[in-house]
């Protein structure tokens, strides 16, 4: 058999040509026949195969030794371990139970039970072995930590910590238990605890890069952003091509406005993966706020090449395009970010503005109206349609609006000096005076607004008794 030359590694070339020699050899010994005399040194190539994932030859090998030996029942877990490492689930199952019923209490192979039944989405059955395990061996930490690995990963993650925490408690130098326990807390929201247990961990294991890493995002999501800093240099000194390390340090950094450096951060993460359309949208999203919008423009178009389905992206850009007067092309992006996630209130009211803008109040109207429908308690909405009936002279309508507001955010002087302008035209005197007096105790300030907007109320006693009032 040839080996290509990538069969070999790099940090164990040594090792593996020696491996592979060894097998050549004993291939040749059995093929003659001569396999009783070598069991014991096959069986030990046998575990070197299984250490360093020769699973084809492995499994070779042990099927030689079963010809002569069907009622092993270590060589049965062998052959089921070697199986499940080349995903043949199924039939290791077969092999493990086999070697569970000549072996029932061998806790390695109620291991591998566990791992290939989950594996065949057989959780519940894969716990039950699990917890069989734990009956034969209380004390086995290996145990918990793989039960503890099945309710992480199906989000139970309290759970999850009561388990990683039995093997911890069983081995306070289990580092991977510190490492998903870390993340447990995490997807918790319990960074107090999430950052003790990564902490531990890099006590450990201290050149770990993706345990600086972790820490790192910990702390942008606890909103400390310093500290996250010198997490995702540490995470970058161990590994320097570390793309998203890179990314999340550029992340830091714009929380921080400290926005050179994060372009810089999110452009080295961009030269070690360029195909990734978040770094490219968050470079768009640095220079929009360093007010370059050609060149966020430029970073956002590459971010949609990358992904054709990216909303944010056409969010912004639209923007990005609105702000420098390129009203249709604007338009085109809000009308394809809705066109992609129809529920989008930020969408939807972009769109609404927009149109606002250039005149197309009808159209504003009605988009507003659809961001209204997916976010009924939108008061910033509510308000700008309310204000948008108004000029279309659509007074009932707009009254409605300004109510809704009153309802939403009922300290807002505005909304209460909107509907009094509304019933005024409507001739709803009573109701306009009670709004008005609600405006400007909640806005003294809104007596002027009034009295520049209607200069002809000076004349009139009643308004001015009201004003006078205030």
């Amino acid at each position: 058999m040839d080996f290509p030359e990538e069969f070999f590694g790099n940090d164990n070339e040594s090792e593996e040509k020696e491996l592979y020699e060894r097998i050549q050899k004993f291939k040749e010994l059995i093929a003659r026949g001569e396999i009783y005399s070598n069991i014991e040194a096959i069986e030990d190539l046998i575990h070197s195969c299984l250490e360093l994932d020769y699973n084809y030859e492995g499994l070779v090998l042990i099927n030689a030794l079963m010809e002569i030996s069907q009622y092993n029942s270590e060589y049965w877990y062998l052959k089921g371990s070697f199986l499940s490492n080349l995903l043949k689930f199924e039939e290791a199952y077969d092999c493990l139970n086999t070697s569970l019923s000549l072996n029932p209490f061998d806790i390695e192979t109620l291991l591998s039970k566990a791992h290939v039944e989950d594996n065949l989405n057989l959780t519940e059955d894969a716990i039950v072995t699990l917890n069989k395990a734990l009956e034969i061996d209380p004390g086995n930490e290996e145990v918990y930590f793989n039960l503890a690995s099945i309710y992480e990963r199906d989000g139970d993650y309290e759970t999850a910590i009561t388990n990683f925490n039995q093997a911890i408690n069983l081995d306070n130098e289990f580092s991977e238990a510190f490492y998903e326990l870390g993340y447990c807390h995490e997807m918790l929201d319990d960074f107090d605890n999430a950052l003790k247990a990564y902490d531990k961990y890099l006590e450990i294991e201290p050149y770990s890069s993706s345990g600086w890493y972790n820490r790192g995002i910990v702390l942008i999501r606890d909103g400390k952003y310093e500290k996250a800093l010198d997490s995702f240099d540490l995470a970058i000194a161990i590994r320097e091509d570390f793309a998203n390390a890179w990314f999340n340090k550029g992340i830091a950094l714009a929380n921080l406005s400290r926005l050179a450096e994060a372009l810089l951060a999110f452009k080295n993460a961009a030269l070690l993966d360029k195909n990734d359309e978040a770094i490219f949208f968050n470079i768009g999203q640095v220079y929009e706020d360093m007010e370059d919008l050609q060149n966020a423009i430029k970073n956002y178009t590459i971010a949609i090449s990358l992904d054709s389905n990216y909303y944010e992206a056409y969010l912004a850009r639209g923007y990005c395009y609105d702000e420098v007067g390129k009203f249709h092309l604007a338009l085109k992006d809000f009308n394809k970010a809705i066109s992609i996630t129809n529920d989008s209130v930020e969408a939807w009211g972009a769109k609404a503005d927009l149109e606002y803008s250039i005149g197309n109040l009808k159209e504003s109207v009605e988009s507003y109206n659809k961001a209204i429908t997916y976010d009924p308690d939108n008061f910033e909405i509510r308000y700008k349609l309310a204000e948008t009936y108004m000029e279309l002279a659509q007074w009932l309508e707009s009254k409605q609006e300004f109510e809704e507001c009153i309802r939403l955010s009922p300290d807002d002087a505005n909304s209460y000096y909107g509907k009094a302008k509304v019933s005024f035209i409507l001739l709803q005197t009573q109701e306009a005076i009670s709004s008005l007096k609600t405006a400007f105790s909640l806005d003294p300030k809104k007596k002027d607004e009034f009295t520049k907007e209607y200069p002809e109320v000076k004349s009139s006693k009643l308004f001015k008794k009201l004003l006078e009032d205030f």
